[in-house]
């Protein structure tokens, strides 16, 4: 089994108009390093790649390496793509995109979308493909399916695990998809169901998690072996300060439950990183629990911090940063999720034991 770190990026949101005047305490210095001041010290920090303001959507897609991801799913594997920041530091804007459809403001998601169909067109003729679909969010610690057909009605839905795919959410809306087009119109639908709200920081501040996880199954034609990878992409909800957010009333519950599971996911990732540690707290909240496999699990996982440049939230800012560098030591298990045909089977049966018969028969040449 393969022992994959964790890949780490930060991307540096552009100033606001109202952030300018405050001035700026965050500069990327190059490509992989982010220098920031903060109560008169200068922190560094080192990740597989840092963007800078300028950055645009491609730029983001091609330095994740989504391209890269959305491959290792049909080989198989299982790969999470997710962002961590501070309310409004550009999450939702660097996995969504302002539109979804457009050529140059969608964001990691839909282009995800358009490599992962390209990739199946380009597949040998003798695999079959099926792929599904599931949309949900963590709102107040309940699990809601976004894409329900049955008008929101599955809104506590459960958190189950199976030893052979892993952690998934019980009786979530799992629907097939053909082509792009098909999967788009998914993640508009529960784009329109996912819970928002205008604070002091965001006019349209995601008030829950979202999780849209895309399953791609293939069989070979010809051999009858059969590979599953999924791709989960998450759009965390943000921390936040209460002072500055002007959160109250619905609003203010929302923060403390989004802030509580963002702390159980730091929590678990100090477990994960910590030598002395020998339990992973991620039953702590349901954020964790629905990424057990992404984090030190059976996944290859990138992680985007969104960070803000303005001085007056370098406090979250080395926050985060520092999040993203813990997050690096992370060491996951990835493996090939294959189930072999009875030929295969059959084929590496009679290799293991024409290999048993000729270390027998080197033993008994030995002996005599």
């Amino acid at each position: 089994m393969d022992h994959a770190a964790v890949s780490v990026y930060c991307r540096i949101r552009p100033l606001r108009t109202a952030d300018a005047d405050r001035g700026t305490m965050l500069i990327s210095s190059d490509s992989k390093t982010v220098s920031l001041a903060h109560s008169g010290e200068c922190y560094n920090f080192s990740f597989d790649r840092v963007f800078d303001s300028d950055a645009s959507q491609q730029n983001m897609f091609d330095g994740v390496r989504v391209a890269e991801c959305v491959f290792d799913v049909l080989g198989g594997y299982n790969a999470t793509i997710f962002a961590y920041g501070q309310t409004a530091s550009g999450k939702t804007h660097t996995m969504e995109g302002m539109d979804i459809f457009h050529p140059v403001t969608r964001g990691i998601i839909p282009r995800s979308a358009t490599a992962l169909f390209q990739a199946c067109s380009q597949a040998p003729s003798d695999i079959e493909f099926a792929i599904k679909v599931s949309f949900v969010e963590i709102y107040m610690e309940r699990i809601r399916d976004l894409i329900d057909p049955f008008g929101q009605k599955r809104t506590n839905l459960q958190i189950r695990e199976d030893p052979s795919t892993g952690v998934y959410v019980a009786g979530c809306t799992e629907a097939f998809v053909t082509n792009e087009c098909e999967l788009l119109k998914c993640m508009t639908i529960g784009r329109k169901s996912r819970a928002t709200a205008a604070t002091g920081m965001n006019e349209g501040s995601s008030r829950s998690h979202s999780v849209l996880c895309i399953t791609v199954l293939q069989r070979n034609t010809e051999t009858d072996s059969k590979r599953v990878g999924k791709l989960v992409l998450v759009d965390l909800a943000g921390s936040e300060m209460v002072r500055k957010s002007q959160a109250a009333g619905q609003q203010l519950e929302e923060a403390k439950k989004i802030n509580k599971s963002l702390s159980a996911l730091g929590q678990v990732i100090n477990a994960l990183t910590d030598e002395k540690k020998v339990h992973v707290p991620y039953r702590d909240s349901k954020l964790t629990r629905m990424l057990q496999d992404s984090l030190g699990g059976n996944a290859k996982t990138a992680l985007i911090v969104a960070a803000s440049a303005s001085a007056e939230n370098s406090f979250e800012t080395l926050s985060t940063l520092k999040f993203g560098q813990r997050a690096k030591a992370i060491k996951n298990k990835p493996k090939i999720n294959e189930r072999k045909s009875v030929e295969e089977l059959t084929n590496l049966l009679h290799k293991a034991e024409a290999a048993i018969d000729m270390q027998s028969t080197r033993y008994i040449n030995a002996q005599a």
